[in-house]
């Protein structure tokens, strides 16, 4: 792709403008919201990714080969959802759908460890339910992603190493947890999915919150200058 825009000599690669250009992008209430909503929804995919091989093959014990047709499954149930969000942005907002899709992985999450805990689930039930929950991550990720960079044009890279950086560092943090909270049950895993999905889906409700009030406020200033300026 050909180059739409030139250097711009204004830009520092200075410590403290970067710092402070990664301050203002997350002082927005709309970037920290879907940043941290997407970024704690997908790290429910590291816990799975980090505790399914001691859950599938220690504890129900599955071959390497079953294991592998199990993570494949999984995989194509979250690059299925990915292509429907697609289809789905034709007649629904990223808003909306990003709702929906939390609020259905926090009922899978619960009844995952739900089930874990008090021994309902089988090996099928377990896939069934694993394949439910990150299949909701395909219309998670794409949508906060999209809806955390929205209201940045000059700083979109910034907003976009930092919402990087957010991901991956959640991501690492679950990850390690799981491994840490391995007691040879399923819980550990579940638990950290559930956890993951019901954070994200608190999140973005209470930011969703300080969004609309932010934007009722500059809406608000809007119509008094208009006003002004009439008169």
């Amino acid at each position: 792709m050909p180059e739409s825009r030139k250097p711009d000599p204004n830009f520092s690669l200075k410590p403290k403008p970067i710092i402070n250009g990664f301050l203002s992008v997350a002082k927005e209430p709309q970037f920290y919201t879907y940043a941290l909503a997407g970024s704690i929804a997908s790290a429910g995919l590291y816990a799975y990714i980090s505790g399914s091989p001691s859950v599938f093959m220690e504890l129900y014990k599955v071959t390497e080969k079953q294991y592998g047709w199990i993570f494949a499954m999984v995989a194509i149930g979250l690059i299925t959802s990915s292509q429907l969000n697609t289809v789905m942005l034709r007649k629904y907002k990223s808003e909306q759908i990003v709702v929906i899709a939390l609020l259905c992985q926090s009922v899978i999450g619960a009844l995952l460890v739900t089930g874990t805990i008090f021994e309902y689930l089988g090996l099928y039930m377990t896939v069934v339910l694993c394949f439910l929950f990150l299949s909701c991550q395909g219309f998670t990720f794409p949508n906060t992603s999209a809806l955390s960079l929205a209201p940045f044009s000059k700083t979109a890279g910034s907003a976009s190493a930092l919402l990087g950086s957010v991901q991956m560092g959640i991501g690492a943090f679950t990850s390690a947890l799981v491994s840490y909270l391995t007691n040879g049950t399923a819980i550990p895993m579940t638990g950290v999915m559930a956890c993951c999905a019901l954070t994200a889906f608190m999140i973005l409700v209470v930011g969703g919150r300080i969004i609309r009030s932010k934007m009722s406020v500059e809406q608000a200033q809007q119509e008094s200058a208009e006003m002004l300026v009439t008169s």
